[in-house]
Formats: structure tokens, C-alpha cells, sequence
């Protein structure tokens, strides 16, 4: 990067860091610490809800989902609104009523101290682990990018936001999230348009060749329990997973009990129910057009770039060289046949048009073939190296081809993301370990600013325990993926416990609790033997059903728990 990259990126990074530390830094009660005063109006609510979600992740392996996958991933979003409105009219009164810090403190006050810290422990477990990957998923990129140190990449982005997040509590995260939102979203539209701009076709033709490539694939009707995203996995099973991501997890719950009114809050909820798929199309549109752009602009053979260099200095350099060769020369030809393409299109010859698609898909097959015979070289040459490129995508393309000064923006962008998600997991981990944990079974009768800085301990703790996680990782097959894996093992069972709670009011502590426990033993099986089944019977089910397994094993088996109690 040029020295403008890296005053855009450092300069990004530490006004946002200093105005969060400058705006909050004397917090003096437990209360404001928590709930930020409940100063936060509706919009703020809403930024710090999307950005909270909106992780680097997002905008490193979203793009290159698109670039692999297409569209289809957009489709994980439709039931958010569904879930945002049950969210507010269900839940949200609810928690205000009773004035809670947690969601976790109204399981106690609805059936007893147990279920409360069951659910507080799974919370924990889940977003503890969840925080590591937050950091380590952007690091491990951008430390090959910029060829960084990947320990003192993680303890870079660790550092900044432990330093606001310990500083200024809820109101610290909620504040900078704003920022980290306008550069994120301004960033990702910039790059948008440059991208479209470079296109050597018109924007109609790009989306000819997208469509033609079903990368506009953004609507499956089929029904298949083994698929991710479909139309009916994200109005059913997402639903789920986000009534419990939204509802019952703190790092969300804690956004809006920050809002100064009940309706500040359902307005904060309801405006990210309607902006989120619209941001994610975004997103998934710019690497469509990444897409696009790559077959008529060579891209490498294999984008993470540090894995090349190694193999060009290898004993397997001259092999490498004549698969780049046949490379070149497949490009060329695809590129050709794209033209082809679009001429018959233009012509209306849809003879034409079809045999000269058949040729790029036996191109497309062939360079595949080619980017497989590549990585097996990279393994031979490293056998820890990895191979699957596709969150190397985006960022790859930004620093080939964008501008000085957008680089560097770019690169903040998903800092930028990092710390804001980062923030809002330590912010949640810190108050449910004082709240839930350390003040109602640990050390009961203690001051209140003695719980201030237990919470500002425990927030400092759980940023340590995320560097230290993401130091000793590993590359997940797909980061955005590995993210929602980890949330539905959890989600499920932790949902099922809140809906029992709000709906099913003859069913009563001990027997929620031992089906929580039962559920949870449920999911990890079904996960575990996913794909291999047990006594030759053999299942494959796509991770997000796991959420509504989960939630309705709750509920299943705390009926009949209590119907056994009973008796």
C-alpha cells in the first residue's frame, strides 16, 4: 500500500477509537456502564444492531460467496423482518418491564436461578468462541495481504477495541458503531461503483453475464433440508436463528436496552428488520461484479497470493509455470466466447447464444480443473498451507486494481467491522459474566462501582481470552459459514428456553432446564453425526435447521417433563 493507504487506514481507525474513549470515559454507575445512560435514540439503535452483526466477515467472505456461489445467500436474510417484528412486540416489553441489565435475569425471575445460568453459560461459551473468530477472521486476511505478523495483527485489532469497550461500556460501542458504519457501508458502495465503472462492458451486458453465470440466482424455491439457502430455510429456519441471535443474545439485547424509550428500541430493531437485505445485496452485488469483471481482466489462478510466491520459489516453480500457461490461454478463450455471448444476445439468436454458453461452462470446467491441480501443488510444496481462496477475493482484487487512497479505506473498512462487532461481543461477555455470574452467585452484597470494575474486568478478560483464541485458530472452510455454525449449535436451545418462558407458563423450572440440557446433547449428535447418522440411518441437514431443531426439542421435551413431574 502507498503511504496515503496507510494514513486513510490508521487515521480511520484511531479517530474512531479516540472519540469512543473521548465521549465515554466517565462512566461512574454500573447503570450507565450497562444501558448507557438510555440515552440512545432510534437510529443509533439501529446502526449499532447492523454493525453488531455486520462483522468483518461480511465484507471479506461475502463478496467472494457471491464470486463462488452467486446471489442465493441473500436468501438467509427474508425472514429477518418476520423475526424483528416478533422481536418487538414479544420480547422487547418484556425485558423493559423488568428493568433488566441481561436477557438472562428474566429466566430467573420466570423459573429459577439454574435455567438462568444454564442459558447464561451457553451465551457465554458460544459468543466467547464467536469473539475469537471475529478477530482472528479478518487478521489472518489481512496479515497475508499486507504481510503482517498474524499474532500482532490480532493483538492490533484486539488492543483498539478492548481500549473504548473497557473505557465507555454500552455507550462507548454504541457511539463508535455509528462511524464504523458510515465508513463500512460508504466504502463498500465506493468500491461498487469503481467496479462497475472498470468494466470494459455496459452495466446491462454485466448483468447479462451474471445471469447467464446464475449468479443473479437470488430466489430457490426447491425444498431440500440439506441446503443452506433456499427461499424456505431462510423464512423458517433463519427465522429462528434470528429470534434468538436478536432476541436472547446479549450482545444484541444489550443494543437496544440502551434506547431511551420502549418504542426508540422497536424502531432501532425494526429499521435493521428492513435495512439488512438490502445491505447484504449490496455486498453481494459488488462481488457479482468482481465476477464479472474477472472474465475479462486475467485474475490469478489462485488469489491468495502469499501461497503463489512460496510456490514460485519451490522446486515446483517450472510445474506452476505451465499450469499458469494453460491458464492464460484458457482465459483468453473464455473471454472470447463471453464476447460471442453477448453478441448473440444482442442478435436475439438463441442457438447461437446456447452453444456458445456450453463452451464457457466446458472452459470454466477446465480452468477449475486447472485452479484444483495448483492447489495440490501448493499442498505438496506446504502441507499446513490453505487452499480455499474465496474470502481472499475481494480484498485481492482492491489491491490490484483500486486507486490509492480507496485501498487504504477499503482495508479500514474491515477493521472497521472487526472492532465494531468485536466491541459489542466483549461489551455483552462482560456484562452477562458480572450480572449473570459474578453478582448473583459469586459475590452477592458488593458496591456498586465494586461491579463497575468487575465488568470492566471482565470485558478486559474476554478480549484477552479473543486474541489468545484467534492467535491459535485455524482457517475455517468458509468464515461467514463457521460464524453461523457456531451460533446454531447454541441458538436453538438457548431460544427454546425464552419461548417456554413467554408462552408455555405452566411449564416450570426443573423441567426446562433438564430439557435444555437434553436438547443441547440433541443438536451436538445431530452435528457431530451429520452426514454418517447412527443404526444405518443417516441424515444431512443444513446447520440453520439446527436453530429450530433445537428450539422446538425444547419445547417438546419441557411439555412432557412436565407432564411427568407432575404425575
Amino acid at each position: 500500500m502507498s503511504v496515503i493507504d496507510w494514513i486513510v487506514l490508521f487515521g480511520t481507525l484511531g479517530t474512531i477509537a479516540a472519540y469512543g474513549v473521548y465521549k465515554t470515559y466517565k462512566q461512574s454507575s454500573l447503570d450507565s456502564y450497562l444501558r448507557g445512560k438510555n440515552s440512545m435514540n432510534w437510529w443509533t439503535i439501529g446502526l449499532s444492531i447492523m454493525a453488531t452483526q455486520a462483522s468483518a466477515i461480511t465484507f471479506l467472505s461475502t463478496p467472494g460467496q457471491a464470486y463462488e456461489d452467486g446471489m442465493r445467500f441473500i436468501q438467509f436474510y427474508f425472514g429477518l423482518p418476520i423475526a424483528m417484528i416478533i422481536i418487538s412486540v414479544s420480547f422487547i416489553p418484556i425485558y423493559y418491564k423488568l428493568k433488566v441489565y441481561t436477557a438472562y435475569e428474566y429466566l430467573e425471575n420466570r423459573f429459577d436461578l439454574k435455567t438462568r445460568t444454564l442459558a447464561a453459560l451457553l451465551f457465554i461459551i458460544q459468543r466467547g468462541l464467536a469473539a475469537g473468530i471475529t478477530i482472528y477472521a479478518p487478521a489472518i486476511i489481512l496479515s497475508t495481504l499486507l504481510g503482517w505478523n498474524l499474532t500482532w495483527t490480532n493483538v492490533l485489532i484486539g488492543t483498539l477495541v478492548i481500549a473504548y469497550t473497557v473505557s465507555g461500556g454500552t455507550e462507548a460501542v454504541s457511539i463508535t458503531q455509528k462511524q464504523q458504519m458510515a465508513v463500512m457501508m460508504g466504502g463498500m458502495i465506493l468500491a461498487g461503483i469503481i467496479v462497475i465503472q472498470m468494466l470494459p462492458i455496459s452495466f446491462q451486458e454485466a448483468l447479462h453475464v451474471a445471469g447467464k453465470m446464475e449468479k443473479l440466482n437470488m430466489v430457490n424455491f426447491e425444498f431440500d433440508l440439506a441446503d443452506r439457502y433456499n427461499v424456505w430455510s431462510g423464512m423458517t429456519a433463519a427465522v429462528f436463528l434470528f429470534l434468538s441471535y436478536f432476541g436472547t443474545d446479549q450482545s444484541q439485547v444489550q443494543r437496544y436496552l440502551s434506547g431511551q424509550t420502549l418504542s426508540q428500541s422497536r424502531m432501532g430493531l425494526i429499521m435493521n428488520g428492513f435495512l439488512k437485505i438490502p445491505m447484504q445485496f449490496v455486498i453481494l452485488f459488488i462481488g457479482v461484479m468482481v465476477f464479472v469483471f474477472y472474465q475479462f481482466y486475467q485474475p490469478p489462478v489462485v488469489f491468495n497470493k502469499v501461497q503463489t510466491d512460496k510456490l514460485r520459489e519451490s522446486e515446483y516453480a517450472e510445474d506452476f509455470e505451465k499450469l499458469e500457461e494453460k491458464y492464460t490461454a484458457n482465459f483468453e478463450e473464455s473471454k472470447a466466447s463471453y464476447l460471442k455471448m453477448l453478441e448473440a444476445i444482442d442478435q436475439n439468436d438463441q442457438s447461437a447464444e446456447k452453444i456458445v454458453k456450453e463452451d464457457i461452462q466446458s472452459l470454466k470446467a477446465e480452468q477449475n480443473q486447472i485452479r484444483e491441480e495448483v492447489k495440490a501443488l501448493i499442498v505438496t510444496n506446504d502441507p499446513v498451507a490453505e487452499t480455499r481462496d474465496t474470502d481472499y477475493v475481494f480484498m485481492r482484487f482492491v489491491m490490484d486494481n483500486l486507486p490509492k487512497g480507496i485501498i487504504g479505506l477499503l482495508f479500514a473498512v474491515i477493521f472497521s467491522a472487526a472492532m465494531s462487532s468485536s466491541a459489542s461481543e466483549l461489551n455483552s461477555l462482560g456484562s452477562t459474566s458480572t450480572i449473570d455470574l459474578y453478582k448473583r452467585s459469586i459475590k452477592k452484597d458488593a458496591t456498586d462501582l465494586h461491579y463497575l470494575r468487575s465488568s470492566k474486568f471482565f470485558t478486559a478478560f474476554w478480549g484477552v481470552g479473543a486474541i489468545l483464541f484467534a492467535t491459535y485458530a485455524s482457517l475455517f472452510e468458509n468464515l461467514i459459514q463457521a460464524v453461523n455454525l457456531l451460533g446454531s449449535l447454541f441458538y436453538g436451545t438457548i431460544l427454546g428456553i425464552f419461548i417456554v418462558g413467554f408462552f408455555m407458563k405452566w411449564i416450570k423450572g426443573r423441567a426446562v432446564f433438564i430439557a435444555a440440557l437434553c436438547s443441547q446433547a440433541l443438536i451436538l449428535l445431530i452435528h457431530f453425526r451429520n452426514g454418517v447418522g447412527m443404526f444405518d440411518f443417516v441424515w444431512n441437514i443444513g446447520f440453520l435447521w439446527y436453530n429450530a431443531i433445537g428450539c422446538l426439542a425444547v419445547m417438546l421435551f419441557a411439555t412432557i417433563l412436565q407432564a411427568t413431574l407432575k404425575k
